[in-house]
């Protein structure tokens, strides 16, 4: 089938119900060719059927959509602008507050659990000290228990998340000082 064109007689349906009897001979060439053509006229999509014969193509549905134009506002008058000299600088506000310790935060997309099984104790809990290589929790995903190890020593001052909860990567799950 893949090296030579297979002869069918083809019902092609559009999507405003036209319908046209042909005989097409489609290769995979000619498969690749009808998706670009779809993709490229944005169709909704394409449907090629014969008895047990069925080639759907679906393409970008694009809806209209219509864009209001906002009402003008009316421009605040401008009020002179202070050169630099006459402008005391201010220290500058951190975006964020310094977090004392190290922050450990997620591998991977997935759901926290403190403890290796629900009848068992947590891992560690605030006030827990660790060592590097010790076991802090496990991040759930698809079905893997994937554990996270410590990569520092120290004390475990706050836990961020709560168990059962799913975490992104990268979130911030806990602080060790």
């Amino acid at each position: 089938m893949c090296s030579g064109g297979v002869q069918r007689s083809v019902l092609l349906r559009r999507r405003k119900g036209i319908e046209i009897d042909m005989k097409l001979d489609l290769t995979f060439e000619q498969i690749k060719e009808l998706m670009e053509a779809v993709a490229a006229n944005q169709l909704g999509g394409l449907i090629l059927e014969e008895d047990n014969f069925r080639l759907k193509i679906e393409g970008h549905k694009t809806e209209k959509s219509t864009i209001l134009a906002a009402p003008p506002i009316a421009a605040p008058a401008m009020a002179p602008v202070a050169s630099a000299a006459e402008t005391k600088a201010e220290p500058a506000k951190a975006a964020e507050p310094v977090v004392k310790g190290t922050v450990v935060k997620s591998p991977i997309v997935g759901t926290f659990y403190s403890a290796p099984s629900p009848d068992k104790a947590p891992y560690v809990s605030v006030g827990s000290q660790v060592k590097t290589g010790d076991v802090l929790f496990i991040i759930e995903s698809m079905k893997l228990m994937n554990e996270v190890q410590s990569e520092c020593t120290g004390t475990v001052e706050e836990i961020l998340v709560s168990n059962g909860q799913p975490v992104e990567y990268g979130q911030p799950i806990m602080r060790i000082v």
